[in-house]
């Protein structure tokens, strides 16, 4: 739990108490003030939680047992008490790393004046699925000479709310945490060194030898000891059940590869056991430097799902659709008839915004669990469930009788809903008549006639599509601004908003308004192939949102300026990380990633860009 009356802000004038010393993290030359910088991070995943390993070998962010789980692994929130799992030559080395093909199984090679070794890391999945516990797997390969290896596997305070200790059992030392048991497996002849709150270690790695560090957990339930030769073998079983889900779709043309890369990072954003999918998998990340704009991103949106789901169609991958569709649905039915913004990825409400008593990355706080924007009114969210289920619909599937009747209901809503000030895209608490956000009713209930036409939902469709009508003509008339050359973000601001250039791709508008309208953007928002949510963003000092340039792209196509699209498409492929990783937003400055990743918008927009470029 958090920390109920600990404000923003006060945790560097009140540090907590700091973890055994005698266990504290090496030096390495890829961190300043103990932190690497985001662009470090590569994910790795089992289908419920994501760890991420920096380019030193350290995995500094690990849930457990889900994603949405306080982390027990978290220094990219707290250097000395967050806790992490660290790998690395002892000397100095450089490292280079790729995923294996078609995997999310990371492979790290550290070259040193002694020698070179490779490490692969993955969390393994089991025959049947994901496993019924956590299980970490860092595989060490000598390539060449002799390298000393230092590991070591220390939990963390949980977000300073509780004290880790290693307990002697009948089968050896297990380290505890609340309810959390975590046990170290190395392989024979590796000797494990133990304080009170940690494991260390470590082992000299010549050329053709191979060694194996794993962690296996649980929580609130009996803990497998796995040995180091089944967590090995665990590893090239997941390898092949990566390689095997990739093998379902296909990918070509010129940006193939990131294409591929994107969608197997949003593989590792969906919740095995329930279907839903996570707008990211870190909490905390500031979207500025300079604090204030820290939240938690690990709940399923219903906007990132409806995304997430248009890709994933696209591309005829069928299993995880059907569960993501239905556990939106479901969600839906069981929340009664007020649709929520995001929920829990178990599908229930979620808890309310706390704070917690630690520094957060670099020392940008707050550090926070849940988010404000719960509650709020977003008129956007019709579209998203409309689109989403149309989509299904027309992929050649049937809807159930009560959902039928529970979108009758939405659509019946949205055509009283629009007339509403509400939070718009951006979570906002100022209430505004967002553009954007009467363009997603317009959306919605176009949708719903369309669903009503295919017999798959009842209720009065000509009402639906005169309501329809009524939007288009109010954003026509009230929305449009001659002074800027563009739709603007709400009638009277002659401010500009970036999400506008979705509803090229909704239809709404393909033709010279909004042509104008993105480059009106590209003049007041953009730097270099980058734009900013909206007016004032900039002045704000945070990033450039990532999405935001992939609609731009999509939207270029759509009014009939691929050449430009293309141009822009390459530009922003360029700016990922090494291993093809997109946070939610970039630092023009110095392209340095902010704010939590990896981001599913940041992704999908991605996708989607390739895919309109493609059609």
């Amino acid at each position: 739990m958090g920390l109920p009356g600990v404000p923003a802000g006060n945790a560097a004038l009140m540090p907590a108490p700091e973890l055994d010393v005698t266990s504290g993290a090496q030096r390495s030359r890829y961190r300043a003030d103990g932190f690497v910088p985001l662009r470090s991070y590569a994910p790795i995943g089992d289908g419920r939680t994501v760890a991420l390993v920096a380019l030193d070998g350290a995995i500094d962010w690990l849930p457990i047992p889900d994603l949405d789980s306080v982390s027990v692994f978290a220094a990219i929130l707290d250097e000395n008490n967050g806790g992490r799992l660290e790998l690395a030559p002892e000397e100095s080395f450089e490292a280079t790393r790729r995923y294996l093909p078609g995997t999310n199984v990371l492979e790290t090679t550290f070259r040193t004046d002694r020698g070179t070794v490779r490490i692969t890391d993955a969390l393994n999945v089991g025959i049947n699925g994901r496993l019924p516990w956590t299980e970490v797997v860092r595989r060490v390969d000598g390539v060449e000479g002799e390298v000393t290896m230092r590991w070591r596997v220390a939990p963390g305070t949980c977000l300073n709310t509780a004290s880790p200790w290693a307990r002697q059992t009948l089968h050896g030392t297990v380290l505890r945490i609340r309810d959390l048991s975590l046990g170290v497996c190395v392989s024979d002849g590796m000797a494990i060194d133990w304080t009170d709150q940690a494991a260390t270690g470590q082992v000299i790695v010549t050329a053709g030898a191979q060694h194996v560090l794993g962690l296996v957990a649980s929580r609130g339930e009996p803990l497998m000891l796995s040995s180091a030769d089944d967590i090995d073998a665990g590893l090239d079983r997941t390898v092949d059940i990566w390689a095997n889900w990739s093998d379902q779709f296909e990918c070509t043309g010129d940006w193939h590869d990131a294409v591929r890369r994107s969608v197997l990072i949003l593989k590792l954003l969906i919740h095995n056991p329930t279907g839903s999918i996570a707008a990211a998998a870190t909490t905390s990340l500031p979207e500025r430097l300079g604090g204030d704009k820290n939240w938690d991103y690990r709940y399923a949106w219903v906007r990132d799902t409806a995304y997430t789901l248009s890709a994933l169609r696209r591309f005829g991958i069928r299993e995880e659709t059907h569960a993501a569709v239905s556990w939106l649905l479901r969600t839906a039915r069981a929340h009664g008839h007020a649709m929520r913004v995001f929920y829990r990825l178990d599908g229930s409400q979620p808890d309310p915004v706390e704070i917690y008593e630690t520094p957060g990355w670099r020392g940008i706080g707050p550090v926070v669990t849940g988010n404000r924007a719960d509650g709020q009114l977003q008129l956007s969210i019709f579209a998203d469930l409309f689109d989403t289920v149309r989509l299904y619909v027309d992929g050649g599937h049937v809807l159930d009788a009560e959902t039928g009747h529970l979108l009758t209901t939405f659509a019946d809503q949205a055509c009283d809903a629009w007339r509403l000030r509400d939070a718009g895209m951006w979570e906002l608490e100022r209430l505004e008549h967002y553009t954007s956000s009467k363009i997603g009713c317009w959306q919605a209930l176009r949708c719903a006639v369309h669903l009503a036409e295919q017999g798959q939902i009842p209720g009065d469709p000509q009402r639906w599509a005169s309501e329809a009508d009524r939007i288009r003509d109010w954003v026509s008339r009230h929305c449009w601004s001659e002074k800027l050359g563009a739709y603007e973000w709400y009638p009277g601001s002659d401010q500009l908003d970036a999400s506008l250039l979705l509803h090229a791709g909704s239809g709404f508008d393909r033709g010279p308004r909004m042509s104008s309208t993105i480059d009106a953007l590209f003049e007041k928002l953009s730097s270099g192939p980058l734009l900013y949510r909206f007016t004032g963003a900039r002045e704000q000092e945070e990033g450039a949102f990532v999405a935001c340039g992939f609609w731009a792209v999509s939207a270029l196509h759509h009014v009939g300026r691929t050449d430009e699209a293309r141009t822009l498409m390459d530009q922003l492929v360029a700016m990922t990380n090494d291993v093809g990783m997109l946070a939610e937003m970039i630092d023009p400055r110095d392209n340095a990633f902010l704010g939590n990743l990896p981001q599913g918008l940041s992704h999908l927009a991605r996708i989607g860009a390739a895919l309109d470029l493609a059609s």
